[in-house]
């Protein structure tokens, strides 16, 4: 098996028993960027320099028997965490030449526990949007092609970067953030895993704001087991985030033991949605079936308000959306266009600075916030967002978890949805309740549709309920046993 090919669990212990050193698996990974980066795009700032400084450091201490939990393991960064002295551009021109003097807490935790950091991956800009067209720097490419269809792929968004690198084995595993599916939806369309954990559970501090009541970070990797040994690491209290919640970390990969038998597994009804494509039913159904065979027992449940919650999504995000973007006025950092007056210069740097997908997000978020719509919309939808969440709440009463499928079709070519926003939105329809009500939730590639290209299921426990998430993904990921490869992979 050559190195890029390992999964991270099987790089450790290659790494601990002395059978490749870390600055060999860096090495290799190195060069699988450089032979497919100018085809994928995953990649917005590489750091090599750094990257063989960390695997010097990390073989010390392996030499002396010192191995820290992520020691020499090659990992991608979303540049969406603040890095220190690293560029930080969240995929806009306005941070384009953004160097933050501070570190994010989740990258300054990987960074303690060891672990590689290869570069700064591709996103849509500001985290806005599902297929990776938003970025200033031109799209992320998914490794998966169709067989008779030459068009590019998205990898989906907005963490396309990051699930791009991953599944085509230029990193062992990446940071991502979900505000409204930006791990699960992307980790389902390029065949990895990712984990969005419970709203509070991995510090924001020092990740680029979107929308502060939803956005969490979370690992993205090639299996449950990964990310399981990543979040455990990126986890825990942070008294920088007024968010962070005081909440033990558990040994997460001590739950990819666990059996499901005795689970209650809830079947929402409501995400029977219409036009669902009938293999992402079917593979819906075998899920469940696995589970069963598994020893859990198979419910159906109703979350009544589900038909609401992209629409009520779509007010909250963009509203904070709009109050955290505000700061990006070019007088303090990031881009400033020169003008003769104050307003001047507002009104050009950020006309120069924001895309159009951002632009139209903080015009919402703005009409929302305004005087005369605050409680029409504003206020309203936060009274929907409490409904929503008292559903998931009465569901848990008679279930351990919930299964759905992760996105509502396999990755579709780059620019297709481009000029209908709407659309393009619907991508999320799974994965933002989840978010709305601040829960766990996991997707694991468990299949492939007729043109090979991958489908994910996903996984929604109780509040930092991660440990159960990861045992259901684990029996799942067992019974799928997802094998299938991209055309676009390394091959170190």
């Amino acid at each position: 098996m050559s190195l890029t090919d390992l999964t991270l669990a099987e790089a450790r212990k290659k790494l601990r028993a002395r059978e490749v050193s870390a600055r060999e698996l860096t090495e290799a990974h190195l060069r699988a960027i450089e032979a497919l980066q100018p085809k994928l795009n995953a990649f917005i700032t590489l750091t090599p320099e750094l990257a063989l400084a960390q695997a010097k450091a990390a073989d010390e201490r392996l030499a002396r028997g010192e191995a820290l939990p992520l020691d020499g393991l090659p990992l991608a960064i979303k540049d969406l965490f603040c890095t220190e002295g690293v560029r930080t551009t969240a995929a806009s021109r306005m941070l384009e030449n953004f160097i933050p003097p501070y570190e994010s807490t989740v990258t300054a935790k990987l960074k303690a526990a060891g672990a590689v950091f290869l570069g700064k991956t591709n996103l849509d800009e500001f985290a806005m949007g599902s297929s990776n067209i938003t970025s200033a720097f031109g799209p992320a490419v998914s490794p998966w092609q169709r067989p008779d269809d030459p068009r590019p792929l998205t990898p989906g968004g907005s963490s396309g970067g990051s699930a791009a690198a991953v599944a085509a084995r230029l990193a062992l595993g990446a940071t991502g953030t979900d505000t409204g599916g930006s791990i699960r939806q992307p980790a389902a369309f390029c065949g990895i895993a990712g984990i969005k954990p419970t709203y509070g559970r991995c510090s924001r501090y020092g990740i680029v704001a979107f929308a502060s009541s939803l956005d969490q970070a979370g690992p993205m990797a090639r299996t449950v087991e990964d990310c399981a040994i990543l979040l455990e690491v990126m986890a825990g209290f942070d008294p920088k985030d007024s968010t962070s919640a005081e909440e033990p970390v558990p040994p997460f990969a001590e739950a990819l033991k666990r059996s499901v038998r005795g689970l209650r597994i809830g079947i929402p009804k409501e995400y029977r949605v219409e036009g669902m494509p009938p293999e992402i039913l079917a593979l819906w159904e075998k899920g469940a079936a696995w589970l069963e065979t598994a020893g859990a027992e198979i419910r159906e449940v109703s979350l009544p308000h589900t038909p609401h919650a992209l629409p009520t999504y779509y007010i909250v995000a963009p509203a904070e959306c709009s109050s955290n973007l505000a700061r990006y006025d070019g007088v303090r950092y990031g881009l400033r266009v020169p003008a003769e007056d104050l307003t001047e210069m507002y009104e050009k740097t950020r006309a120069a600075g924001f895309g159009a997908e951002v632009k139209r997000r903080i015009l919402i978020g703005t009409y929302v916030l305004s005087a005369g719509y605050y409680d029409a919309y504003y206020l309203r939808a936060q009274k929907v967002r409490s409904l929503i969440l008292r559903d998931f709440t009465e569901a848990f009463r008679e279930v351990d978890a919930l299964l759905t499928p992760t996105a509502p079709s396999a990755a579709f070519p780059l620019g297709e949805k481009m000029d209908d926003p709407v659309t393009m939105y619907l991508n999320d329809v799974f994965t933002v309740p989840a978010s709305l009500a601040g829960l766990p939730a996991l997707s694991v590639p468990c299949g492939t549709d007729a043109q090979g290209l991958p489908l994910g299921l996903q996984v929604i426990g109780r509040p930092f309920d991660e440990e159960g998430i990861i045992a259901v993904g684990r029996a799942l990921e067992e019974s799928a046993g997802f094998a299938a490869r991209p055309a676009l992979a390394a091959q170190e």
